[in-house]
């Protein structure tokens, strides 16, 4: 027996990073224990309305390629080449994300990646889910943990050589790390909610192909992503004042016709009226805390440790990454889980914060800059540079979905770019300014 089949995790969680979690463990020949407190996702059923299609970028992948799994996952994706912007006077514009090495986002459903993620666990004997059992206590110190099992009502203490929570922005597991003393935490809700609508297959014929579609309205935003059925998920999303000044039928609609007016036949009135009058919008958190790990065996990781708005699409990334980072580590320190977890905190928290601001900033960006002509212009003059010294000059953009740079580094490099633009452009007018006065003598 080898000394990894001896040693044991329990994960709480069977999301995307949880279960994708489970995989890089069983891998490593852990013995895995995966609690959840929902039903098995894949014998229930999909409820449309509270989830935000995902982009999956390089991070992403390379997390999922060292599980063996990006192939599979990629074959029905959807490749998202760049941004098309719907005009509010029905302008529209193509934006390529990378127009020098053609880099791609792709397009994933929630629930389709959750249920690929669960069935690629099976593969690993040493994974064993226990579904229905809620987290009620744990006890840090002491390195246990009990559950609740819903279905017998009978509580099970448990303990592991590692406990990972897995278990979202509203994590139980942080919230007993937030009792230690100088745990830092943070939560924001931002005034914007979101609403879900659809766009059937059968009207996809009318949406341009291999774009995120975006509707920006400096204030609001609307946008699409592609499903593997045709259909396209669309999301609304805006101030939660403005969402409640629209209580009547007419007024949701004419709010549509006078800011969307392309999508309303696409969508369809009668299920705008209908999204609009019977669902409340959707509330969008970020969370910073630190640190991501507490005695000698606790640790968090994805939302339950940084959650983000979605602006980005970098959530699942990043958590894929959590996933990905946990592993290197445990190869670089011949499994020492002790001095892993601190280094994980070590490393992550200050990337995984700056993702956090990234997204916050990539809203306004996204509903408000990419209107502008100064948005364009930088656009055009980030991609010549790229193109004339791609190992100098990386665009934020390319940096963050297209490479594995820290996301610290991500900021501290556009903060370079933008001091050496700035330097350039006061030399060139003070050479402007010195050749007029020459000139003039």
């Amino acid at each position: 027996m080898s000394e990894n089949s001896k040693k044991s995790v329990i994960i709480i969680g069977t999301g995307l990073v949880g279960s994708l979690c489970a995989c890089f463990m069983a891998k490593r020949g852990y013995q895995v224990n995966v609690y959840e407190r929902r039903q098995d996702i894949r014998t229930g059923k999909e409820v449309r309305g509270k989830s935000i299609n995902l982009a999956l970028s390089h991070r992403g992948r390379n997390a999922l390629r060292d599980v063996e799994l990006e192939e599979d996952i990629l074959k029905t994706a959807i490749p998202l080449k760049g941004r098309f912007l719907h005009g509010i006077n029905g302008g529209l514009k193509s934006v390529i994300y990378d127009p020098i090495l053609k880099n791609c986002i792709y397009s994933l459903g929630r629930n389709y990646l959750n249920k690929k993620l669960l069935e690629a666990t099976n593969k690993y004997s040493n994974i064993k889910h226990h579904f229905e059992h809620m987290l009620t206590k744990c006890d840090l110190s002491k390195g246990t943990i009990t559950f609740l099992n819903l279905k017998t009502c009978e509580e099970i203490q448990e303990t592991a050589d590692l406990i990972i929570g897995a278990d979202g922005a509203h994590s139980k597991l942080r919230l007993y790390m937030q009792q230690m003393p100088q745990f830092q935490y943070t939560q924001t809700y931002i005034e914007h909610g979101y609403l879900e609508l659809y766009i059937p297959p059968e009207k996809s014929c009318k949406m341009q192909p291999n774009h995120l579609h975006i509707w920006p309205r400096c204030e609001f935003m609307m946008i699409a992503l592609p499903n593997q059925d045709s259909s396209w998920t669309v999301t609304l999303f805006m101030p939660f004042k403005i969402f409640y000044q629209l209580t009547k039928k007419e007024e949701v609609i004419r709010f549509f016709q006078d800011y969307f007016s392309d999508a309303v036949e696409l969508i369809g009135k009668e299920q705008i009226v209908d999204v609009f009058l019977n669902t409340h919008p959707s509330q969008l958190i970020s969370v910073k805390c630190s640190p991501y790990h507490a005695g000698s065996k606790f640790l968090i990781i994805g939302d339950a440790a940084h959650a983000m708005v979605p602006f980005y699409g970098q959530g699942m990334n990043a958590g894929f990454e959590d996933c990905f980072l946990l592993n290197k580590l445990l190869d670089k320190n011949n499994d020492n889980i002790v001095v892993t977890l601190d280094e994980y905190t070590q490393l992550r928290v200050r990337n995984a914060q700056a993702i956090c601001d990234l997204a916050m900033y990539n809203y306004l960006e996204m509903r408000n800059l990419v209107n502008t002509t100064s948005f364009a212009l930088r656009k055009i003059l980030d991609n010549q540079l790229f193109k004339l010294f791609p190992n100098l000059w990386i665009p934020l953009y390319n940096s963050v979905s297209f490479s594995t740079m820290d996301y610290q580094r991500c900021i501290e490099n556009r903060k370079w770019q933008d001091n050496v633009l700035r330097t350039a452009f006061i030399i060139t007018g003070l050479f402007i300014i010195i050749s007029l006065l020459i000139s003039r003598y």
